[in-house]
């Protein structure tokens, strides 16, 4: 077993023991875009709990350590990707700066908050992917001021293609500590759901679109 696999397991197992995600493939959640999910992630909830966040940054700094060395700042997204770049920022003993959605409407109007400099080299930090559009969006802001986004590091991913695509057409590496594959394996081998829902789960993943939209 890779390091990459191992750290995947490890992440998986500990977001379905701290209950930060849900399996639901008969009864489905809605997702704000519309779409039907058997699936809800909210990794919102490992802020607390400390064993659970600091496996969480080790694994990230890890991460960063072996294939990103020259990295400058690390940059997380507004509001969930925030803590765990402070956490990683900290164990890296690197700058660390966030990016919002959308400049603010109100004093200096900033998108980035902290210091991003032109020419830096960054790593921009989320808690999630889904279709990948925030995620992007907030790379795209270290460019405009002249940085360089060298990946964008995520806790979970659901690995739907329009992410996959979306982050190839943008030239933006994307790297997560544990995916939907890897967690819906590990939720059958612990009795979280049944074996025979698992060709269901799959087939959510290849098609999402089959659940229906809301």
């Amino acid at each position: 077993m890779t390091q990459n696999n191992k750290i995947a397991i490890e992440v998986a197992s500990e977001l379905l023991n701290i209950g930060a995600v849900a399996l639901r493939p008969q009864e489905p959640f809605t997702w704000t875009s519309g779409i039907k999910s058997p699936i809800y992630c909210d990794n919102r909830l490992t802020m607390s709990y400390p064993a659970v966040r600091d496996l969480i940054a080790e694994s990230f700094a890890i991460l960063i350590k072996e294939n990103y060395p020259d990295t400058e700042i690390i940059a997380g997204t507004a509001t969930a990707g925030i803590p765990h770049a402070a956490f990683v920022a900290q164990k890296l003993g690197l700058p660390m700066a966030y990016i919002r959605d959308k400049a603010k409407g109100h004093g200096k109007e900033n998108q980035i908050e902290g210091l991003i400099e032109a020419g830096k080299k960054v790593i921009v930090i989320e808690d999630l992917i889904s279709t990948g559009g925030s995620s992007l969006k907030a790379a795209l802001a270290v460019k405009d001021v002249g940085a360089t986004p060298l990946a964008v590091l995520a806790i979970f991913s659901y690995q739907l293609d329009k992410a996959v695509k979306a982050f190839e057409e943008a030239s933006i590496p994307l790297t997560t500590l544990s995916n939907y594959t890897t967690l819906i394996e590990v939720a059958v081998e612990r009795g979280v759901i049944p074996q025979e829902d698992l060709s269901l789960l799959k087939a959510w993943r290849e098609n999402p679109a089959a659940f229906g939209q809301g």
